[in-house]
């Protein structure tokens, strides 16, 4: 049985929540909650709050022992960037670029790794 959560346009930027997924990846649900607790880097918090998500959608799916549940794929794709269109960042020979502040979309499915 495998249940999913998804989480949208986070203001997080995909290579460093990637960073904080591969910490968590194939990992049994409760391990890598606690990973996630004692984690120092802000994407941590946010794979958090999507992970238990997707425990609370399989508690709800079907009648499933969350000790079970395996973190069987975590994805961190890019969301559309928020171009600031006041503020630039200097660059060389006098150039200005624009801020691109990056958001990524984050899919977790999590498994029983009985039934796997």
């Amino acid at each position: 049985m495998q249940a999913q959560a998804v989480s949208r346009y986070t203001r997080v930027t995909p290579r460093k929540a990637r960073q904080v997924v591969e910490l968590i990846r194939k990992k049994p649900v409760a391990e890598a909650l606690n990973i996630l607790a004692f984690t120092k880097k802000r994407a941590a918090g946010e794979l958090a709050k999507i992970l238990k998500a997707a425990v609370s959608n399989a508690g709800q799916k079907e009648r499933v022992d969350i000790d079970k549940l395996v973190v069987k794929s975590i994805q961190v794709d890019g969301g559309p960037m928020m171009r600031n269109t006041r503020r630039f960042i200097p660059r060389a020979m006098g150039r200005a670029s624009l801020i691109h502040k990056r958001t990524s979309h984050i899919k977790v499915v999590v498994s029983d790794e009985t039934k796997n």
